[in-house]
């Protein structure tokens, strides 16, 4: 009896112990006897005992790998040193398992030529300079030769290029040479620009000044025009002036009736105006004429009366 419980205890310990248990984003490669039989996915599995084996487990995410730095030569003989990181996944289990013995020494030896290889055919400023092209040409490469290895190179990234020291003496001069070249370049142009600003300030003021000079000599025109207006209207009221106190002076005269005296005397008045003019030629009315002869009668005889008197 009691062995057969402890036979039981045995078998159960045998049953519980080929109980396995797939964990997420893994994968169990399974032999039977040596030979491949299934790959098991995530979840609970039996193991027949003495018979299947866990041959080898499996990482489905994705890995990164970053290889030492591998000693390249350009197409202009130059040495550097360029590292690499590898972003894989494994896609088929069986072929990872059974297609390399070692399947990271065979990326990163496999990284290491292809890299040889598309270096050598760039030039040092091409390759400094070439870092997208050279990761899509290296991870197209990688991942065709691994797909016979069930791995999958999603990227590869160059992480450092390191070119020899006297390179990089030579580079950074010649970096502070352009430095200082744009710098001059720079500054030339803003003197430049700073000229042409003055220039084109100099322009827009002269501009103004003519636009002033010539709006003042429009007003200034505008001003004598009006006041030759105003002085043209200033005679005119005189003359109407004039005009109306002479008119004021008639009618004032032919209000008054004056008799054939008075309008005799204003006649002579109006003979000696037009005798002080500039006219050459007089035409004496009769009336004036009877008049001229009567003031010279009257000068005659106050001119006998003293000596009439002696």
């Amino acid at each position: 009896m009691p062995v057969l419980i402890i036979l039981a205890v045995l078998v159960f310990a045998i049953l519980v112990s080929n109980i396995k248990i797939v964990p997420q984003a893994r994968a169990y490669v399974i032999e039977r006897l040596g030979a491949y039989s299934t790959t098991w996915k995530t979840g609970m599995h039996f193991k027949i005992p003495l018979i299947e084996k866990v041959a080898k487990k499996v990482n489905l995410m994705e890995q990164v790998v970053d290889f030492p730095p591998q000693p390249v030569i350009t197409k202009d003989n130059v040495r550097m040193q360029i590292d690499t990181v590898v972003f894989y996944q494994i896609t088929d289990c069986k072929l990872f398992s059974y297609g390399v013995s070692n399947p990271l020494s065979a990326i990163e030896n496999l990284t290491a030529t292809t890299l040889r290889n598309i270096i050598g055919e760039l030039e040092l400023d091409s390759t400094l300079t070439s870092r997208d092209i050279i990761n899509t040409k290296m991870r197209a490469i990688l991942d065709e030769a691994t797909d016979a290895w069930g791995i999958k190179v999603n990227r590869v990234e160059l992480k450092n290029i390191m070119p020899p020291r006297e390179i990089q003496d030579a580079m950074e001069k010649q970096m502070k040479a352009e430095r200082e070249r744009r710098e001059s370049i720079l500054k030339a142009e803003g003197e430049r620009n700073s000229a042409i600003l003055v220039a084109e300030g100099r322009k827009q003021s002269l501009i103004l000044e003519a636009e002033a000079e010539k709006q003042s000599a429009i007003l200034r025109a505008e001003a004598a025009k009006e006041a030759k207006i105003r002085e043209a209207e200033g005679e005119a009221a005189a003359i109407l002036d004039i005009q109306k106190a002479t008119a004021e002076g008639i009618r004032m005269i032919n209000e008054a009736n004056p008799g054939e005296a008075v309008i005799a005397i204003k006649s002579l008045e109006a003979f000696i105006a037009a005798a002080n003019g500039n006219a050459t030629k007089i035409i004496i009315p009769s009336e004036i004429q009877g008049l001229a002869g009567l003031a010279t009668s009257l000068k005659e005889l106050m001119a006998a009366d003293p000596a009439d008197k002696k």
